[in-house]
């Protein structure tokens, strides 16, 4: 019996092995949004915050040094006017504080205050801890592979969504 090779990939005819992967990606994306992992690592860590405002403390936190809203804006995928609610309300409570830039003086930059980033540390470790239980029993070689090709995909989608955004109707 002879099989014939697929025809060509297009959006009618999509390759088996991306196809397989999409229900996977949307099971995931339910399994974090309907278990509620944001909300139950931030009540775990002892935050009444919202998601945005937890966003902007992680961004923050992996960024490791003070940052424009554009950047926080950028880092979280959204407009900077979100990001300047968030930092307006985290500033009424503490958590982040504006600093000069010494680059411009026209600009500020964003920093997290100290109870900011303590805040932000037991954020991560609740949801890292998580993680960290959910794939306990997996060979350090697969979350290895989990690390890499995780990111991997992360940047290649994130490029390829920003070069669709520059161009003019391209095509995804």
């Amino acid at each position: 019996m002879t099989t014939e090779p697929p025809g060509p990939s297009t959006p009618e005819n999509p390759p088996p092995d991306l196809l397989a992967v999409l229900p996977r990606i949307t099971q995931l994306s339910s399994a974090l949004t309907k278990g509620r992992l944001i909300e139950h690592a931030a009540e775990a860590a002892g935050l009444t915050l919202d998601r945005p405002a937890v966003g902007v403390l992680v961004a923050l936190r992996t960024a490791d040094k003070p940052l424009r809203i554009g950047e926080i804006a950028d880092r979280m995928q959204v407009v900077g006017p979100h990001v300047t609610r968030q930092v307006q309300a985290l500033e009424k409570r503490g958590l982040v504080r504006r600093v000069a830039d010494p680059h411009d003086r026209r600009a500020s930059l964003i920093e997290p205050t100290e109870a900011g980033t303590e805040a932000a540390n037991r954020y991560v470790t609740s949801l890292l801890g998580w993680f960290a239980k959910a794939l306990a029993d997996w060979p350090q070689q697969d979350r290895d592979d989990l690390t890499r090709l995780l990111a991997r995909l992360a940047d290649d989608v994130t490029a390829r969504l920003a070069r669709f955004d520059e161009e003019e109707g391209g095509g995804v």
